[in-house]
Order: structure tokens, then C-alpha cells, then sequence
């Protein structure tokens, strides 16, 4: 029984991926625009983070989404198919669930979290810009 439902599952993925992808790529809300010295504070301050996701998680798309709006350039680490990134989220983490937005305090520690709509609600509460314009 173990066995067919692994393979269910595969197929449900196999069928869904490409729906997943075409999500991604073509339901991209608008990027909002800031000034030029913003940017680059933003720029920045998103090099101390890093998304462990999966191409085609629907949860990892949300929060891709919402990076995409706020235009923020934050590394993406694939922990499906890096063997490296998937060690160092379970290293780090404590377990391989993703989406997972590592963030790298100012005194060498990483917080790592989870949940999209914990990744989301900490995006939006440190990069909306107040008259963000689409």
C-alpha cells in the first residue's frame, strides 16, 4: 500500500508541476518601483536573506510572488534539486520543509522560518514601502 501511494503522489506532481510553473511565470503580480538610494538599501539588506524552496511548491510560489512585488532580490535555494541546500536547511533548520527564509542576524545567528504567510507577513512588515506604486 506503501508503495501505490507513493506513486500516486509522484503522479500528482508529475500532472501538477506544469501548472505550478505557468503560475509562477505568468500570474507575477506587478513589482511596485522605489527611488533609486532605496533600492539600493533594500538591495542590501536582502543579501543577509535566502529562500529554501522547491520550484513548483504552490506555498513556495505564494511567497516568490510576494518577493516579486516588493522586488526583492533574495537568493533562491533549490532543496529539491541541491543536495547542498537541502543539508544545510536540515542543519540549520532542523528539518527539510520548505518554503523557509533563512535570516542572518547582524551577530552571526540565522533565524530560520517558516510558513508562508510567516515569510510573507515578515516581508511585507520590513520592505512595504509606505507610497509603494505599482
Amino acid at each position: 500500500m506503501k508503495i501505490v501511494m507513493r506513486y500516486f503522489f509522484k503522479t500528482v506532481r508529475l500532472v501538477l508541476a506544469p501548472v505550478m510553473i505557468a503560475r509562477d511565470r505568468f500570474g507575477r503580480p506587478e513589482p511596485i518601483t522605489r527611488p533609486p538610494q532605496a533600492q539600493a538599501e533594500v538591495d542590501r539588506a536582502c543579501e543577509q536573506l535566502s529562500l529554501y524552496q522547491f520550484r513548483t511548491c504552490p506555498f513556495c510560489v505564494k511567497v516568490r510572488h510576494e518577493m516579486h512585488r516588493l522586488a526583492l532580490p533574495i537568493e533562491l535555494r533549490d532543496t529539491q534539486h541541491d543536495d547542498a541546500a537541502r543539508q544545510a536547511l536540515k542543519a540549520g533548520g532542523g528539518r527539510v520543509k520548505v518554503p523557509c527564509l533563512a535570516i542572518e542576524g547582524e551577530n552571526g545567528q540565522t533565524e530560520w522560518m517558516y510558513e508562508s504567510d510567516a515569510i510573507k507577513g515578515y516581508l511585507q512588515k520590513r520592505f512595504e514601502p509606505e507610497t509603494a506604486t505599482a
